[in-house]
């Protein structure tokens, strides 16, 4: 029940609120990324097996850009003016609907450079989100209304040449792409010049992990998937066995570090926000690249993938070891005392590149590399005496 909020109007909400928690909607929107992210990972997977790496990262990379731009687009306006009356629940749901669409037209994307599928799954999500930026305008006054305004004006300029995509000689798409890429991500650095919008520390923090979470549970499903339909076919656990253990420990250990740290006490400013919220396409999309790693492991085991034993396992450590660096950079190394904690994910992501070059076992070593940078990093906050929260710091 909505309890009277049939419709209220829609005022910033307070960055000192207490006891502020992901709503059932933002969990239910974040589910109904699983699609997308899926269908992103299934084509990086046929393109890693077949040994076009090149291709295959910069049209995941393209696919992967459209996901997480959208869900960050949502996240950061419902945690300054989720309302949630009926007219807020209406957008949010015509915005999984435009999400639903674009994971549709995700294959013809990254396959054939086709956004048209996935550029309508973007317009629907626009309009709605447009017409929430516009409604939050309508509530404030003076840089508050200012910001909204600019936010929704960079929606349509940039959803302008989207469309317009669809429309220049197939050479140019690739480099529209990148420019509109640009273009968005300056989209809240300008709105915001003036006035921060009242997102919620603790919400955002929140958010992310829930979405990492969710990135990593597909990476689990994918990968347990491939191990059975492998099993099926070719019996061969002898071979799967480590890869299926050693994933298992990667990914185990990717969810300990990533929630290690209390990164809510250092987001006070756009300063700090920004670089973090948008560094995190690379911490999703490397979470879910390892699980598409470790099914193009599975089939490089059982002679489905058309490439080397090193390719095989770099598809695997190359994402591990860019999602243990790249959370090191964005949260660890701000809650670190000394040489020795700032080192160990670091060199935690080396060891995983060197693993690499370890043959048929090189997951299942990756996968103890990672666990012990886990037992490394709280070995020396116990020492350091930082062990006061549940994961301590690694």
């Amino acid at each position: 029940m909505l309890d009277g909020m049939t419709y209220v109007p829609m005022t910033a909400r307070s960055r000192d609120e207490g006891h502020r928690t992901a709503t059932s909607l933002e969990l239910f929107f974040d589910l109904c990324f699983v699609v997308a992210i899926a269908q992103a990972g299934a084509r990086l997977v046929h393109a890693l097996a077949e040994g076009h790496p090149a291709s295959g990262v910069v049209g995941y990379f393209f696919v992967f850009f459209g996901v997480w731009w959208a869900w960050m687009n949502f996240t950061w306006f419902a945690s300054a003016y989720d309302c949630d009356d009926v007219p807020y629940r209406v957008a949010t749901l015509v915005q999984i609907a435009g999400v639903l669409v674009y994971a549709a037209g995700v294959s013809r994307a990254f396959d054939d450079n086709d956004w048209t599928v996935a550029v309508i799954g973007y317009l629907i999500m626009r309009v709605a989100l447009t017409a929430q930026w516009l409604r939050a305008a309508a509530g404030e006054s003076g840089a508050a209304r200012s910001a909204a305004l600019k936010y929704a004006a960079g929606l349509v300029i940039c959803q302008v040449g989207w469309v317009g995509l669809l429309f220049v000689p197939e050479a140019w798409k690739r480099w529209l792409f990148l420019v509109l890429v640009v273009a968005e991500l300056l989209v809240p650095v300008l709105a915001e010049r003036e006035h921060q919008t009242p997102w919620h520390a603790h919400h955002i923090v929140e958010r992310y992990g829930l979405f990492t979470i969710i990135v990593l549970g597909e990476t689990i499903a994918a990968s347990t998937v491939a191990v059975e339909s492998a099993l099926n076919e070719h019996e061969a656990l002898g071979e799967l066995l480590p890869i299926a253990a050693g994933g298992l420990l990667i990914v185990f250990a990717a969810w300990w570090i990533y929630f290690a740290v209390p990164m809510h006490e250092r987001l006070n400013t756009n300063r700090e926000a920004i670089p973090w919220g948008y560094g995190h396409l690379l911490i999703f999309a490397s979470g879910a690249a390892i699980g598409a790693g470790i099914e193009v492991a599975v089939e490089h085991a059982v002679g489905q993938a058309h490439i080397s034993q090193v390719a095989a396992n770099a598809a695997v450590t190359v994402p591990s070891a860019l999602f243990l660096l790249m959370v090191w950079l964005l949260h660890s190394r701000h809650f670190k005392r000394g040489a020795a904690q700032q080192l160990v994910l670091p060199v935690s992501a080396l060891a995983l590149l060197a693993c690499t070059w370890a043959g048929p076992y090189a997951v299942l070593y990756a996968g103890l590399v990672a666990t012990a940078a886990v037992v490394v990093g709280m070995t020396l906050a116990v020492r350091g005496g930082q062990f006061e929260r549940v994961g301590a710091d690694v």
